[in-house]
């Protein structure tokens, strides 16, 4: 697959490269259910194999969990094929209740850095990202230029190669440039979840800021797998089910809408629905990247076709009617990206 450098990484990324949020397993309060580990590492160790060269954890994903996965893929995967490994930190969580919390103090930002590269098995963390500016998103964000210090002096240590943020806006952006330089930003960023267009993708596009969007699919609601009958299947412990009106009517008629047009165009191209969702997401200048989730081989190679599918500016056309006039969200402020 062809590579694009990110912002002011000294790397380049494929255009898709692995999520692992859903692979990171139940009895965390943002789960997905109960996944096979072995089925997840499997997943990750082809689609490295087929060219995806960066793989997006998070400490907080399975509390731990989904990070010491990919320290397991670190060491199974030969040392030419290794891939760029992006994680985050801010979302911390009390060992006896496994309650979730946000901080962005420094001491507790420089032990998170420890943390994941105990869990990841490495010496150095590719791209390390602040997770959220402030939990939930409306709260206080006192406390940015510290915890963008401490990034830039684990930069200098050699802990961290690049320094990332995730669910940053523009001001606070602003702010974590004035400390030191900044190769990246994941939003959320999809066909239903487009809040990003107005100003963000601009201002990173302007500030050479490399973006990796999150939620493509829309925690799989735009995968094509999606039916009225499966959602209504989903485990009581998948957030998706309880917690996302995405999933829910009034919305789930339109959105199943959209999905059926990215079918349509997809099997005029050999492609799946998610293929077609994940381009549309790859057409606009601004994004870096686009994270996606599988949980088992069987699932990658259509996702990676997204890579070098471009939609045309009819199929674009045919897509417009259905994008929803106002932006919704399927991912609560407070859950991980």
């Amino acid at each position: 697959m062809q590579q694009k450098k990110l912002g002011n990484a000294d790397f380049t990324i494929s255009p898709i490269g692995l999520g692992t949020w859903a692979i990171a397993g139940a009895g965390w309060e943002f789960g997905w259910g109960t996944q096979d580990d072995n089925e997840s590492l499997a997943a990750l160790e082809y689609a490295v194999e087929r060219g995806v060269n960066w793989i997006d954890t998070a400490a907080v994903y399975g509390l731990g969990h989904a990070e010491e996965l990919v320290g397991r893929v670190l060491r199974r995967v030969p040392a030419s094929r290794r891939p760029l490994v992006f994680t985050k930190g801010s979302l911390v969580w009390d060992p006896t209740t496994r309650q979730i919390s946000h901080s962005l103090a420094p001491d507790s930002l420089a032990r998170e850095i420890d943390e994941s590269l105990r869990r990841l098995q490495t010496d150095t963390i590719d791209l390390y990202q602040i997770h959220w500016p402030a939990f939930p998103a409306d709260g206080p964000d006192d406390g940015i230029e510290a915890a963008i210090s401490v990034l830039e002096k684990a930069r200098q240590q050699g802990k961290i190669r690049a320094i990332g943020v995730s669910n940053f806006s523009v001001a606070q952006l602003r702010r974590a440039l004035a400390v030191t330089k900044i190769a990246s930003l994941q939003p959320p960023y999809s066909a239903l979840m487009r809040e990003v267009e107005s100003d963000i993708l601009p201002f990173c596009e302007q500030a050479g800021i490399g973006v990796i969007a999150y939620s493509t699919l829309q925690s799989g609601l735009l995968s094509g797998a999606m039916t009225r009958e499966r959602i209504a299947r989903l485990p009581d412990d998948d957030w998706r089910k309880t917690r996302s009106p995405d999933f829910r009517e009034p919305r789930l008629t339109r959105n199943l809408a959209l999905v059926e047009t990215f079918r349509r165009i997809g099997e005029r191209h050999g492609l799946a629905a998610a293929a077609v969702a994940i381009a549309w997401v790859l057409r606009h200048p601004a994004i870096s990247g686009a994270i996606v989730g599988a949980r088992r081989p069987a699932q990658v190679d259509g996702l990676l076709d997204a890579a070098r599918f471009r939609l045309s500016e009819d199929e674009l056309a045919e897509i417009a009617p259905f994008l929803p006039e106002g932006t919704g969200t399927n991912v609560p402020e407070e859950a991980a990206s």
